[in-house]
């Protein structure tokens, strides 16, 4: 899936997205990349919302594991489940989201849950960006349920 395929994913499938001003900036196999400006997401001290750079986080998250689904082959519906979030700068503009796998295992192993148990979790690490400064950390755990365990019964 390309950066705009994406981009156009989450802003028909997700409004928050185009509210937010949501832009993907880059998708790999291992990473995603996601930014907003500020304009839409500020705050009464000229700064980001706190609300808008966590959803940013659980975005960029959400959108690194939905790509490596499909790129896969393997549909199902993906939640998350819990999360934690550092915020350790403020952000006075625009901001994105680079989303990772926490080791390189972690993917294979999430697979092969997936495939043979119709369910698995993972825990994705987000870092928040201002410019070249670090500005929050995220660490998310997402769950994913194969197209046919997802079905209501």
């Amino acid at each position: 899936m390309s950066a705009l395929e994406l981009q156009r994913y989450l802003h028909e499938h997700l409004p928050l997205t185009r509210a937010m001003g949501v832009t993907v900036v880059s998708v790999h196999e291992d990473e995603v990349r996601l930014q907003a400006p500020l304009a839409p997401n500020i705050n009464h001290h000229a700064t980001v919302f706190g609300g808008s750079a966590s959803a940013l986080a659980i975005l960029a998250g959400w959108s690194l594991l939905h790509t490596r689904l499909a790129s896969g082959g393997l549909p199902a519906r993906l939640v998350i489940q819990r999360n934690t979030m550092e915020y350790e700068r403020p952000i006075a503009g625009t901001f994105s989201a680079r989303a990772t796998f926490e080791s390189p295992a972690a993917w294979p192993e999430f697979e092969t849950l997936l495939r043979r148990r119709g369910r698995a979790r993972i825990t994705v690490p987000v870092v928040l960006e201002y410019g070249s400064i670090v500005a929050g950390r995220f660490s998310g755990q997402f769950v994913a349920l194969a197209a046919d365990a997802a079905a209501p019964g």
